[in-house]
């Protein structure tokens, strides 16, 4: 599996938490107030310019009142079965 930003997961983790982020009716400016960050890094996020890291993705979650273990359940999906680190 490829470790670069570029893999199907990580596009498919990015896909995913632009949806939900739609979805709770957030922009970019408003998550970033709620994550207390620059909008810019919400860009770079969703746009697969930054890897996310797990302890990021909890709070991200938590933001978007969103469940990560239902985010990790579809990225999971994206991951093949016989994929190797």
């Amino acid at each position: 599996m490829s470790k670069t930003i570029e893999s199907p997961a990580h596009k498919t983790l990015v896909k995913e938490l632009i949806k939900i982020r739609k979805e709770a009716g957030f922009s970019q400016v408003e998550l970033a107030e709620r994550l207390r960050c620059q909008q810019s890094l919400v860009a770079r996020i969703e746009s697969g310019q930054r890897r996310i890291e797990v302890s990021e993705l909890l709070i991200i979650c938590r933001a978007l009142d969103a469940d990560s273990a239902r985010v990790l359940d579809v990225v999971a999906e994206a991951v093949p079965a016989d994929a190797g680190l």
